[in-house]
Parts: C-alpha cells; sequence; structure tokens
C-alpha cells in the first residue's frame, strides 16, 4: 500500500468514473417483468394439475401440513419452469447462523445409464437436502464428526431464479437443521415463532367473537441502508477489504454537517446502478419501492412494501445479495456494516412490524367498539412484551458492528423504550386514570367507547425512539444494516405472544356478561405494571439515562452483556414454552454470536496493529525525516515545533500499538477494542499533520466524495 496507489486510484476515477456506462438504460415495463423468476401462485397454476395447484395453494396459503403425495408433481413442474428460464442447477437456499444465505449447487443433469443424460428432480431432492453441519456454526449442537445436516423446503416462501453472467439456478428456500432436529439456521425459529404469534391473534379472534376474520398474518416492511464507495478507492483500504469498515480516518471538515445530501439528486452514475437493482428485484418479486440518498455523503436507502413476515425477511436477505453483485457491475463496492465511517452516521434496517390477519391490522385504531378493544389489547400486550423483555430485544441487535453505531450518529441508544406519541398516550391514560400526568376527560369505557380519531402517522416521528409507535405498525430501528431481519422479530413475535396469552387466559376466566368490564380491568392493571417502558422524550439525552435507570430498565452497553440474556432463565422458559428454541438451542446461539464478536474484535484488532506499524508508520518516518532535512536548510522555530509535535504524537503511537499487542496476546475483547481506540485516535491526529502525498489511505473526503 502507498500514496502512489491512492493518487493512481483518484486520477482513475477522474478519467473514467465507472467500467460501464454510467447513464440509465431504459428499464422493461415493471408490471410485465414483475416476479417473472419466480415460481409463485401464477406459475404454479399453469406447471401443476389443478388437483395438486389446489393441495399446495392451501399449504401457502393456510400454512397447512404439506401433502406428501404431491412433491413428485411439484418438483417435476418446479423443473419445468426452471430449465424454461435457463436454470441448470438446483440449491437449497438457507440462512445458517454465519448471518449470510448459503447454497450448494446441483446439476438436474444425471446420467441415464446408456452413455447419456436426462434432467432430473424428485420430489425428494425438493423436500430434503442434505448438507455438510460441522462447517457452518452450531455453537456445540454439532461436533465436527457429526457433519449431517438438512435442509427442509419451506413452501411459504416461494422459489427463484438466481441469474448469473453465464447461467441462472433454481433456489429453493429452506430450513436448516441437524440430523438430530436442532435447529441451525435463522428461517426454523422465525417460522416457529409465526407459529406462536399466530395462534394468539386466532384465539383473540374467537374471544372478541370475530368471525371470518381471515388468517393470522405478521407483516414486515424493511428500511435497509448501505454505503457506495468507488471499488478502486476501497481496494486501497486493507481494512474495508478484512472488516467492512474503517480502522483509521479522521472526520473531513465537510461531511453530513450541512444535510445537503439527504433526499438530494442522486447522481447519475448512482442512480444507473439503483435501476439495475430495481429491475433485479421486481423480476424476483421484491416489491422495492423507494430509493433515495441519506443522511451522510454516499449513504443510500432503499425500502420495500410490507410483506407477510417469512417472506419479507426472506426478501430483504435477497436484496442484500442483489446490492452487493450490481455494485461490483457497475464498478462500486456495497457496504452493509453498521458503521463504516467514525463521526458520520451509521446504517441501520428499520424494522417495521405489525400483527393481525389478512383482514385486519390489530396494531391499527379502530372505528368501532370491538376493534377499539381488539386494538387496545394488542397495544397492551406489545407495550407488556416488550418491558418485560427488553433485554431480548437490546440482545437482538448486539453485534460487533452495531456496538459502533448505538447511540452515535442517527441511532437510537441500546437503552429500550417505546414511543407512543402524546395522542395514544392520553388514550392509555384515559383507561388508567391513576396513571401520572393523567390529561383531564372521563376514563374511557371499553366496549362503550370508541377511539377518538387517530389517523395514521398521527404524531411526529421520535427519530431518538428504538421502538416507536408510527400509526398502524411499530418501527424497531435499533436492528443494524447486515443484521438479519429474523432475529428481532423472532424475539417481537415471541415475547408478544406471551403477553397475549398472558390477557388472553385471564379474559377467558371472565364472568357471565361481564367480558368488557374485565377485559377493562386486565388492560388498566397491564398498562399500570408496565408503562415504565414507555418514554416519548429525547433518548439521547444524559437525562434518558439517568431516568430509565431511575426506572429498572435495563441498559446494557456491551455486546456481552447483552448476549448474556440468551441464558436468563425466564427467557429459556419462554422460548421453549412457545416451541420457539430449546435450552440447548439458546446456549448454541449464545456461543455462536459471542464467538462471532470475539472473533471479529480480534480480526480488527490484529488488522489495525499491522496496519498501524507497516503502513501508517513509514509515512510518518518518512514525513518527519522530511522535516528534518527542512530543519538542516532552514532551522526556523515553527519547524521545529511542528516536528515535535509529530514526533511526540509518533512516540506516544508506538507505545499505544505495544498496549494493542499486549491486549491482544491477552484475548481480552473489550480490551483489544479500547486499544485499538486509543491506536485510532493517535494515528487520526496524524493524518491531519502528516504531507498529503506521503499519506498511504485514501481518506474520508475521497471515500465519501469521490465515486
Amino acid at each position: 500500500m502507498s500514496s502512489e496507489a491512492r493518487r493512481q486510484a483518484i486520477r482513475d476515477i477522474a478519467e473514467k468514473p465507472a467500467p460501464e456506462k454510467v447513464e440509465c438504460t431504459p428499464c422493461p415495463n415493471p408490471d410485465g417483468i414483475f416476479a417473472d423468476d419466480v415460481f409463485n401462485l401464477t406459475s404454479m397454476k399453469e406447471f401443476l394439475p389443478s388437483g395438486v395447484f389446489a393441495k399446495l395453494l392451501k399449504t401457502v396459503s393456510e400454512h397447512a401440513p404439506l401433502d406428501p403425495e404431491i412433491a413428485g408433481d411439484v418438483a417435476h413442474a418446479m423443473k419445468e419452469w426452471a430449465i424454461g428460464r435457463g436454470a441448470t442447477h438446483y440449491t437449497h437456499w438457507f440462512q445458517p447462523l454465519t448471518g449470510a444465505t448459503a447454497e450448494k449447487h446441483d446439476a438436474f443433469l444425471e446420467p441415464d445409464g446408456e452413455g447419456g443424460a436426462i434432467l432430473k428432480f424428485s420430489g425428494k431432492n425438493l423436500v430434503v437436502g442434505e448438507s455438510d453441519a460441522s462447517s457452518f456454526p452450531s455453537g456445540g449442537l454439532r461436533s465436527t464428526f457429526e457433519a449431517r445436516g438438512y435442509t427442509a423446503w419451506d413452501p411459504t416462501s416461494p422459489a427463484f431464479i438466481k441469474r448469473g453472467l453465464n447461467g441462472s439456478t433454481l433456489c429453493i428456500p429452506t430450513a436448516f437443521c441437524s440430523y438430530t432436529g436442532e435447529a441451525l439456521d435463522k428461517k426454523t425459529p422465525l417460522l416457529r415463532s409465526i407459529k406462536a404469534l399466530s395462534g394468539q391473534i386466532e384465539r383473540m379472534l374467537k374471544l372478541f367473537g370475530v368471525e371470518d376474520g381471515g388468517t393470522p398474518q405478521i407483516t414486515l416492511g424493511a428500511e435497509q441502508e448501505y454505503f457506495l464507495i468507488d471499488r478502486r478507492l476501497y481496494l486501497c483500504r486493507p481494512d474495508l477489504i478484512q472488516t467492512g469498515r474503517t480502522l483509521f480516518g479522521a472526520p473531513p471538515p465537510k461531511h453530513q454537517q450541512l444535510d445537503d445530501h439527504y433526499y438530494g439528486a442522486i447522481k447519475p452514475r448512482v442512480l444507473a446502478f439503483m435501476t439495475e437493482v430495481d429491475e433485479r428485484l421486481w423480476r424476483l418479486g421484491i416489491p422495492a419501492k423507494t430509493r433515495h440518498n441519506e443522511a451522510a455523503p454516499a449513504q443510500f436507502e432503499i425500502a420495500l412494501v410490507f410483506e407477510e413476515l417469512n417472506l419479507a425477511c426472506d426478501h430483504n436477505m435477497i436484496t442484500m445479495d442483489v446490492l452487493r453483485e450490481v455494485a461490483d457491475r457497475h464498478g462500486f463496492v456495497c457496504l452493509m456494516h453498521e458503521k463504516p465511517f467514525d463521526g458520520v452516521n451509521g446504517s441501520g434496517k428499520h424494522n417495521n412490524w405489525s400483527f393481525g390477519t389478512s383482514r385486519m391490522n390489530l396494531l391499527s385504531p379502530g372505528r368501532d367498539p370491538i376493534r377499539n378493544a381488539m386494538f387496545l389489547t394488542a397495544l397492551t400486550a406489545v407495550i407488556a412484551g416488550v418491558d418485560r423483555h427488553g433485554e431480548l430485544l437490546r440482545m437482538a441487535t448486539a453485534n460487533c458492528g452495531n456496538s459502533y453505531r448505538l447511540g452515535a450518529n442517527e441511532a437510537p441508544p441500546p437503552i429500550i423504550s417505546i414511543y407512543l406519541g402524546d395522542q395514544l398516550t392520553e388514550v392509555i391514560d384515559r383507561l388508567d386514570t391513576t396513571a401520572t400526568g393523567t390529561r383531564k376527560g372521563r376514563p374511557m369505557q371499553l366496549g362503550v367507547d370508541t377511539l377518538p380519531p387517530l389517523p395514521q402517522d398521527s404524531s411526529d416521528r421520535n427519530r431518538t425512539s428504538p421502538f416507536a409507535y408510527t400509526g398502524n405498525k411499530f418501527e424497531f430501528r435499533s436492528p443494524g444494516s447486515s443484521q438479519s431481519c429474523s432475529g428481532p422479530n423472532v424475539v417481537l413475535n415471541t415475547i408478544v405472544a406471551e403477553a397475549l396469552d398472558e390477557i388472553l387466559s385471564e379474559l377467558e376466566s371472565a364472568p357471565a356478561g361481564a367480558f368488557n368490564e374485565h377485559l377493562q380491568a386486565i388492560l388498566k392493571r397491564t398498562l399500570r405494571e408496565h408503562r415504565r417502558i414507555v418514554f416519548n422524550g429525547d433518548n439521547y439525552s444524559g437525562e434518558w439515562v439517568a431516568e430509565a435507570e431511575r426506572r429498572g430498565l435495563p441498559i446494557l452497553r456491551t455486546v456481552p452483556e447483552a448476549l448474556e440474556t440468551l441464558l436468563d432463565e425466564k427467557n429459556i422458559a419462554m422460548f421453549r414454552k412457545y416451541g420457539v428454541f430449546t435450552a440447548e438451542e439458546l446456549k448454541s446461539r449464545y456461543e455462536v454470536y459471542l464467538g462471532d464478536f470475539r472473533t471479529r474484535s480480534r480480526i480488527e484488532g490484529e488488522l489495525a496493529l499491522i496496519m498501524a506499524r507497516t503502513v501508517i508508520n513509514p509515512a510518518i518516518v518518512k514525513h518527519l525525516s522530511q522535516l528534518g532535512s527542512a530543519l538542516s536548510a532552514a532551522p526556523l522555530p515553527e519547524l521545529e515545533e511542528e516536528r515535535n509535535t509529530v514526533a511526540g504524537l509518533y512516540r506516544r503511537l508506538v507505545v499505544a500499538e505495544k498496549e494493542l499487542e499486549a491486549c491482544l496476546a491477552e484475548n481480552d475483547a473489550e480490551a483489544v477494542r479500547s486499544a485499538q481506540g486509543n491506536v485510532r485516535k493517535l494515528t487520526d491526529t496524524l493524518e491531519k499533520l502528516v504531507d498529503d502525498d506521503l499519506w498511504p489511505l485514501p481518506k474520508y473526503r475521497e471515500l465519501l466524495f469521490v465515486y
């Protein structure tokens, strides 16, 4: 790595911005290409016999068990459809605990025994696959010699075509489990949690006397943030290549202070990238809706239309893959790290979550007494669940990358609270007239009163809140951009299922003719017990930290602290009760996630030490040598002062490097991160003093603005 490589990359970008044309090519009609590469209901109906299609439709739409007798017909139809679109291979596409997606490709081609070949894909190939489970993290669930793992088809998420430069592959979304049935992936617990909450929704409809209310449905709309930087500058940064974030780099005088990038005009080269991303996603049936510049320079966002939760989680994983692949084609690198640049906005994945049925959203205010009561019951369950298990929501956002983001620019702190807004807070105050600060007005009577008008997004957004009600959903703002949506939503589904279960169990014992009175008493008591979690103020303020401590809310500042909540007996009991995780599966995830944090922290520490000693130190020494030569020619006091300043910082840097080395030897992740921070602080100070022609790494002013 040299300063010349940095300067050459900038010259190359100036002469040729991208390896391909930057103008936007016309996109085919979106409605004409939408889901063209998806084996959806339309394709199923075309390729399947009517009787088989009817049975599969029941499985897809009502989550009924799959009839094993139709597997062969479905496999044949899927193969014919995929081959017609150029597919030569198929893969069981799954989501292991690495946080990424995984796939093993098998060709449809099989020898026919007579010197030729046939194209074959059986029902067994479709429904179950086998993979080497020993090479994926399992946290002790599998030993290295216990290699067998199974992928199981998820018929509720449609198969799709993944297109490459020279071929296409049929991707079949699947769960991934061990030989003995333990979940080794992100999808299996998600499906279990959906079942748990769906069961409580059905129970709620029955208790409230709602007939033909539709099938339970949990929905998600994910907002994905990311950075784009030019690949030529990326290749000059070993830290970006190895860790996805800059381990060194001083913020430039101008970055995001002027708010001139947010929603600004999109540069032609970026727009060309976004246009191709949209087209790729639309062909995959992914409803990409919104694209725009985000707050930080070189930062962007893509948002999808709300979908059923399991499908939305799959679609977000596909979206991340497409963003990376298309970025490469346009000479960019797409950074999904939560904090790739120090001192500017990090990237999150806002998780817009709601639940109800195919015909009603239980988090949307009603206009009649029954819907009103159901809405307030659902809302109370969310408040109780988040208060009782806020530490689990914090855990679900705890990873190495997000630890640099939470509490920083445009990211909520690691304290879980709920924002309801003034109007909805007044509603729950009217239910509980003993609440502090209750507004004037008579108590609300469930079963009689209707809610006051509460239009969607009736209150201003609280961008500092980690969990905000926004009219017909809750926006969980803490998840990081690189994280799977499954983790946070597994927690949300399960904690709300538990809270609903408790409310409904008590409600089932209501005396005849006293349903509304009994419900009112339950909700009033529950809100009184759990309203400490509601906070409508500024979550960034120091006063809120003190107030949260006074309220007894958990404040889990580090990743290890947050992950330990997985081992809490009350949490183990809850997940086990609702069939989401076994105790062994929870312990395995604790081991996997803690190991990931420690490993990534060590990688960052080792790389920071290597870069400091072999890339940055030589540049500082050259600068000191030049200052020495200048002093010999002209012994000026100003030069002497500059040399002494740089030399003093350099001596401190060398000491800090030795301290980092010692921490690495002790293998203490938190100590490594602290020592690494000291090395960075000194290096970033020296970056502003060393001759720019000598500095070897592309600077923030180049990474964030030259593209």
